[in-house]
């Protein structure tokens, strides 16, 4: 799978795991570069409080359009640490 904004490649991996129709993409898939750490949190009932990324391409900032979860409950420890996108990323195969 391959996660694309503004043109560029900013994740790859054959190993996602799939959640309620989001892809998770295992921390050394990402390409650091383009990702800046964020304050923002949004908490999940059954998964845990989620942390976030914006992505720098080019000059361009797509504010917290990637997320994890560092701590997860029980039932999403499947995607600890793995992070997922949306705000115009497409992810395709």
């Amino acid at each position: 799978m391959k996660a694309i904004w503004n043109k560029t490649i900013i994740a790859e991996s054959d190993d996602t795991v799939v959640i309620e129709g989001n892809h998770y993409f295992p921390p050394k898939a990402l390409k650091q570069e383009y990702f800046k750490s964020t304050d923002h949190h949004t908490v999940c009932p059954w998964k845990g409080t989620a942390n976030y990324y914006s992505l720098e391409v080019d000059g361009k900032t797509n504010e917290n359009a990637a997320w994890y979860y560092p701590e997860v409950s029980e039932l999403a420890k499947g995607i600890k640490g793995r992070v997922a996108f949306w705000k115009g990323v497409e992810v395709v195969k």
